[in-house]
């Protein structure tokens, strides 16, 4: 028996735990069986359950557990990312509490604290991910510095480098100073941010005037090494080859002709700072200028910056504006909008500097990558991002691997002081082969998405030739955020082509973002984000589960609130609800999986629409149209199984139908619930495996490895299907007329139909019909309409409603009138807004497409009442 009410918690706890225990979730290399394969995108160690992890774990479960079903032998290979930045901000706070910093532990003893956190505290979301009731195999757990993983990177680094793929030289880079390390392009996350752009005169060595620079960043002034002006420029042609005087610092700094100058920007002069920017950088080697760097690693200005020596980088931009205002050398200073960098992990703003980075070239890696997509041997969905994908890789720039961080993979390179050998080597090495010196391994670590870009091979074992490798890779899916299709997707692509000759994966599902119910992004500040855990504990993980899957169209945001999650607990209550009615009716029934075909049409218009949603829900899957899929599902289940079928069948097989031969029905009652359970199970695996176990004689032990449905074209009846639609139709005409004119439910009521050829059908199933649409009385007519009666029309059956005496008619119009006057107010309010130019340009799509759904469904119930008002006022004037 199942119990009157649905707890999920201790449901979950119990499946989830034997569910492991059985292996359910371990792959079989060895097995037969079409094989898929997925890596999850790695959590950070230090991460929490958040949307983004909800939404697309949950996608990841549902294609797992449906291949799972479909017969594939699935792996879904877990793990967690070492994060170097961030795991190490997180255990420098926690040794801070001590009195401690990373300078003091030392190195190595500050990577124990690290290795002893992430053993203790780290690694939360992996349970989180179970609570979610993610189906990974859990004995093939991976970690971007487990011992395998650790020596994959090094034999990576070893062999780009040895291929001259890997290089080190000064280079500007985008440097943290909070963090004190190198960040990639990508990592530099740049926001809009107002500023001002200062033209500031640099005097002519010969006395004769001065030459306007205009720049956003007055402080890095002290590493200037020239002025620039396009040679072709009229205004500032005849000043190239003489010299500049550098405010504040006095020195003299030639001026130079350069054809980057753009001559529309500022005044068309351009100071060149080599140290502090990639163009500066790139006509300083241009023209061998000097590079002088004007800060240091934590953000203070240096001893070129004169007596600004010391000083914060900001502090120092105000003090040198005052000083040149007072000099007389500050012309003006106007508002200007400017792209800054922050670094994406504390957000300070990143400095341009020039930096001994180590770096990998990207445009030999690119180009192969390019043409995997270009040529499907990558599919991205939705196609829209590949076009995102190709600006990028075409424009891709050599990539800044080292961070001066110390958690992280250490980069394999030593150094011999004694000789200056260089050795790179898979292997720890401490001796220099030429002059039997000391050897010192390089300090810095590789950027964490290094490591990452290898794990679709790494973590099936490679470099060793091992059976999950030849079995799963090319993996078969990877779905993911699109905010890290540059950091992770692209990166994978360019790795797995490099070492195992073909693309990590045959397809990428990129998803959409997780909004709030208003379209805005969530954010602690904002107070508006939603934590799923708490939504788990509420609601029960598969009415999450089944929110998040019900709204994830492709390209486009979800929009949650937590009253979605609530009214999605009601459709999972609703299917407990009625999973234990289909039980009661089964009870003591020992020939329910009998043969024979039903030749009740309610019987044979569900077996038939159950195969529909079959291929629908299948179709919505294989093309990852999860919202689609969960649609299907929602209707079927709660409108044509609940709503409908069960309805029909209840006087059958409650007794209530005289000489009714219940066993075909009981059977098909028996499969529908059955195919119901399994469809669902992707999406929602707890609550069927509870309903299934419950199932008299199923034929698995757990509905996990029991087969999806397939279609069958031969149990589609359309004669069925277009019959009960017209029975169907016809009882809602009657409970429509019911509603619009104000009968109360419980008062039961007379229809006449003119059925136009019809009878012998609806005389049949008349017993139903009177039942569903509570109708006391039904006949039939070929005569002129009855008076005083509502009219329906269902295609070509006329339905009359007697309703003169029924209700209060003056009082039911007096009623219509004020809820017409309501819905006029709301449809004023949301015209104006939709059609209010600043509400179409800033808005979110989602939130416009959210209030033109309101304007139509408010457009409908004044279409319905107005309807209601003249039945009635017919009647009136009676």
């Amino acid at each position: 028996m199942m119990d009157k009410v649905y707890n999920p918690h201790e449901i979950e706890a119990r499946w989830y735990k034997l569910w492991i225990e059985k292996g359910y979730f371990v792959a079989d290399n060895t097995s037969e069986n079409p094989h898929f394969s997925m890596v999850i995108p790695p959590p950070n160690v230090t991460g929490s359950l958040h949307m983004g992890h909800a939404l697309n774990n949950t996608l990841q479960d549902i294609v797992t557990r449906f291949k799972r079903m479909a017969g594939f032998n699935t792996l879904w290979v877990p793990g967690m990312d070492h994060a170097g930045i961030a795991t190490q901000n997180v255990v420098e706070r926690e040794i801070a509490k001590e009195g401690l910093n990373r300078e003091l532990l030392g190195r190595e003893k500050f990577v124990e604290r690290v290795w002893e956190w992430k053993e203790q505290s780290g690694g939360a979301i992996i349970e989180q991910l179970k609570r979610l009731g993610s189906s990974c195999d859990w004995s093939r757990e991976r970690f971007t510095m487990d011992e395998g993983l650790s020596r994959a990177v090094r034999e990576v680094f070893v062999r780009l480098y040895n291929e001259g793929l890997i290089y080190r030289d000064n280079y500007i880079i985008n440097w943290c100073p909070r963090c004190k390390t190198a960040l990639s392009d990508l990592e530099a996350e740049h926001e809009e941010t107002g500023g001002f752009l200062y033209h500031i005169r640099y005097p002519l060595a010969d006395g004769d005037g001065y030459l306007t620079v205009a720049t956003t960043r007055p402080e890095t002034m002290f590493g200037d090494t020239a002025v620039a002006v396009n040679p072709e420029d009229e205004r500032y042609k005849k000043f190239i080859g003489k010299y500049v005087i550098l405010p504040i610092a006095e020195k003299k700094i030639p001026v130079i002709g350069d054809d980057y100058v753009d001559t529309s920007f500022g005044t068309g002069v351009l100071k060149v700072t080599p140290a502090h920017d990639l163009n500066d950088f790139e006509i300083g080697k241009r023209h061998d200028l000097e590079v002088v760097k004007v800060m240091d690693d934590d953000g203070r200005m240096n001893e070129h910056a004169v007596h600004y020596d010391g000083m914060d980088r900001f502090e120092c931009r105000d003090k040198t504006v005052e000083e040149l205002k007072q000099k007389g050398l500050l012309e003006k200073l106007e508002p200007y909008a400017l792209g800054v960098g922050k670094c994406y992990r504390c957000k300070t703003i990143v400095e341009p500097s020039l930096s001994l980075q180590w770096f990998l070239k990207m445009k030999p890696l690119a180009e192969p990558a390019i043409e995997a997509v270009r040529n499907h041997k990558v599919r991205i969905i939705p196609e829209m991002w590949e076009k995102v994908y190709f600006e990028w890789m075409e424009n891709i720039r050599d990539w800044c691997i080292s961070r001066q961080i110390w958690w992280g993979h250490r980069i394999p390179v030593w150094y011999c002081d004694a000789c200056n050998k260089i050795y790179v080597s898979a292997e720890d090495l401490d001796t220099c082969e030429v002059c039997k010196g000391e050897l010192r391994q390089e300090s810095d670590v590789l950027d964490t998405w290094f490591s990452s870009g290898l794990w679709p091979f790494t973590t099936l074992g490679w470099p060793e030739h091992t059976k999950d490798l030849k079995a799963y890779y090319p993996t078969s899916l990877l779905v993911t955020g699109f905010d890290i299709l540059f950091f992770w997707v692209a990166r994978m692509i360019m790795m797995g082509l490099r070492f195992m000759g073909d693309v990590p994966f045959r397809e990428v599902y990129i998803h959409a973002l997780v909004r709030d119910a208003e379209g805005k992004k969530m954010s602690k500040s904002k107070g508006n984000v939603i934590d799923p855990l708490t939504m788990i504990d509420q609601y029960g993980t598969d009415a999450f589960r089944f929110s998040l899957t019900m709204m994830a169209a492709q390209g486009r945001d979800i929009l949650l609130s937590e009253e979605r999650i609530e009214g999605v607990r009601n459709f999972v209550n609703k299917i407990w609800n009625a999973s234990r009615l289909t039980l009661s009716l089964l009870e003591n029934v020992s020939d329910v999986p009998s043969e024979g075909m039903s030749t009740f049409l309610p019987d044979r218009w569900i077996r038939s629409r159950t195969q529909k949603v079959i291929r629908g829900v299948t179709e919505s899957i294989d093309t990852y149209k999860f919202n689609e899929a969960a649609t299907i599902l929602y209707n079927f289940i709660w409108h044509e199984f609940c709503d409908w079928y069960l309805e029909l069948i209840k006087p059958n097989l409650y007794g209530k139908v005289r000489d009714f031969d219940d066993t075909t029905t009981r059977r098909e009652l028996y499969r529908t619930l059955l195919d119901i359970l399994k469809l669902m199970h992707p999406v929602m695996p707890f609550i069927t495996e509870e309903i299934y176990q419950k199932l008299p004689d199923n034929p698995c032990e757990s509905i996990m490895i029991s087969p999806f449905p397939v279609f069958d074209e031969n149990e589609v009846d359309e004669e069925s299907e277009s019959e009960m639609d017209l029975i169907m139709g016809i009882v809602d005409v009657i409970r429509n007329i019911r509603g619009e004119t104000g009968i109360a439910p419980n008062v039961k009521i007379e229809a006449i139909l003119r059925a136009n050829g019809h009878t012998p059908l609806l005389q049949e199933y008349e017993f139903y019909i009177k039942q569903l649409a509570k109708v006391e009385h039904l006949s039939f007519t070929t005569d002129r309409a009855p008076e005083k009666a509502a009219i329906g029309i269902y295609k070509d059956v006329e339905i009359f409603v007697p309703i003169k005496d029924l209700i209060d008619v003056p009082k039911e119009l007096v009623r219509i009138e004020k809820e017409l006057s309501k819905i006029d107010e709301e449809l004023e309010r949301l015209f104006n807004k939709l059609n209010n130019t600043s509400f179409r340009e800033k808005a979110p799509s989602e939130v416009i497409e959210k209030n033109e759904i309101n304007y139509k469904t408010f457009q409908e119930k004044r279409e319905k009442l107005t309807a209601s008002r003249e039945i009635l006022e017919t009647l009136s004037g009676d």
